[in-house]
Order: C-alpha cells, then structure tokens, then sequence
C-alpha cells in the first residue's frame, strides 16, 4: 500500500469514471484500497457525456468530466490537481467517409458539453455546418460509415481505429490547438465535492496514478475488463496518450492549457464565465 497524507475523506467515496483504460488504470488502485488508508470506494461507469450530467446533478464525491463542462460544474466541484487527461498529440479527430468539407454536413458529436465539441465549435465556426446530434462515442464510427452523418467527431481509442471503418481525418483539433497556443489540450478533468478537502483528494488520486506507472500489469486485468473487448495494443496506446505527468500534477502549464481553453470560449460567447477559479 502506498501511503498518502491521512485524508478526510467520506466512507465509502462515491468515484464515477469511464471505463476507458486511461482511467481504469490511473484510478485501479484507489478502487481496490491500495492507497492511502485502504478507504471503501464505490465505482460508477459511464461514458463523458453521462459523467457530465452526474456532475452537473452533484451525485458523487469524486467524478471525472471535461474541461468545458467547467463552467457549469465549479459551484459545486472543484478542480483535482491530479487525474486529469491533458497532452500532446492525442486531440479530437474530425472524420468523414470521403467529403473533403463540412458546409451543409450532419455530424454526430461525443456530448454537447465536452472538450472535443467545444474545440469543435471554436475550430468550425465559419465552416457551414447544418446538423449536430449527439451519440454514444462508441457508435459515432459506425454511423459515418453507413450514411447517416457526413462527419463524425471522436475521441479516445477511436485515433487508432478509425482506418478499419473506411474513414478518413480530415482535422486534428489537438493539432489545431497546439499550432493556435502551444499548449497541451485539456481534455478530462477530475472534480472533488467543494466541502471536501481538495489537497486531500488529490493527494489520494495522485497516489494512484503513482501505483499505476510503479506496476502497470497490476491493473492489466481490470483495465481489459472494462475496455469493451478492446485490444490489448490499442487499450497500451491509449494509455499511453493520456496518462502522463498532467495526470500526476496539473503543474502551471496544465492548469495554463484550462484556462486558455474555458478563456477563448468564455470570449466566443460558447460558455459562460467560471463561477470560481481553477486554481
């Protein structure tokens, strides 16, 4: 067990993540009590979208979002500043089944309130895009694919399969971001209950992040359990993106990257201002 400073934190903790393998391996060993002082965490799973609306309607202690659902969230949460998803190369992909542009395009999009639509908005204003309609971010290759949307906006392990629908990327908005800004694009933010003790919050989160890189085949099996039948490869890979050591401190330069986001957008008229800071 690898000790943290004793937190003052609920029994059990209510936690609610994807099921993605970037967040079943940097919080496994919270979930089986091997940090801290072993505290009883309850796991809900769900995709961002739904993770947003839990957030939104305050149902747990500890909960895993996107950063552009901030805005509507710091009233109640506040920032972690460990366990977020933040980096380089691993930004949302724009994908069609062929059509070079987006004027008069339907295009299906992971949730309205997260980070991959915000840079979507600020990235496609001007470029005539008619429809947008949410779907589960599982479904949204398939669709493209078959006829039903002109264009598909994706995330997570979808940058390593899209070629096996027969999609092309015609954007990298984290390409697109870093070009605009130079920083790493804030995608997942982890969010404790306000009354709580951040620091200590944090510190437990980071102990597990810590656990994850000390022994990562300690999660392997609990990663592919989680990982809809994904490959062992890819699930690595996604890994590999999105946890790195944004996921272990936020640091200037994370907390920098948030800010200049919710910022830009705040400007657009796409969000309103944050309730409290981010730091």
């Amino acid at each position: 067990m690898i000790p943290t400073s004793p937190p003052s934190l609920p029994v059990p903790l209510s936690l609610a993540i994807s099921p993605c393998p970037n967040d079943t391996f940097a919080f496994h060993a919270l979930t089986h009590g091997l940090v801290g002082d072993g505290t009883p965490v309850t796991v809900t799973f769900a995709d961002i979208d739904v993770l947003n609306s839990r957030a939104a309607d305050a149902l747990d202690d500890v909960v895993k979002v996107s950063y552009a659902a901030l805005p509507w969230l710091l009233g109640s949460y506040q920032l972690l500043s460990a366990g977020s998803a933040l980096g380089r190369g691993c930004g949302p992909l724009v994908l069609t089944a062929g059509q070079a542009g987006l004027r008069g395009a339907r295009v299906a999009i992971p949730g309205m309130r997260t980070t991959a639509y915000l840079l979507f908005r600020l990235w496609a204003q001007g470029r005539g895009v008619s429809e947008i309609d949410v779907l589960s971010f599982e479904k949204i290759m398939p669709a493209v694919r078959d006829g039903r949307y002109d264009a598909g906006l994706v995330i997570h392990e979808s940058r390593f399969t899209y070629p096996s629908f027969g999609l092309t990327a015609i954007a990298d908005l984290g390409d697109w971001w870093e070009s605009e800004t130079g920083l790493p694009i804030p995608l997942g933010a982890v969010l404790g209950r306000r009354h709580l003790d951040g620091a200590a919050l944090s510190a437990v989160v980071r102990a597990s992040v810590a656990a994850a890189f000390a022994d990562p085949e300690a999660s392997r099996s609990y990663v592919l359990d989680h990982a809809q039948e994904m490959d062992p490869d890819v699930a690595d890979a996604h890994i590999g993106l999105y946890v790195n050591d944004y996921t272990l401190q936020l640091g200037d330069e994370g907390y920098a990257a948030a800010e200049a986001l919710l910022g830009r957008a705040t400007a657009a008229g796409l969000v309103p201002a944050l309730p409290a800071p981010l730091r």
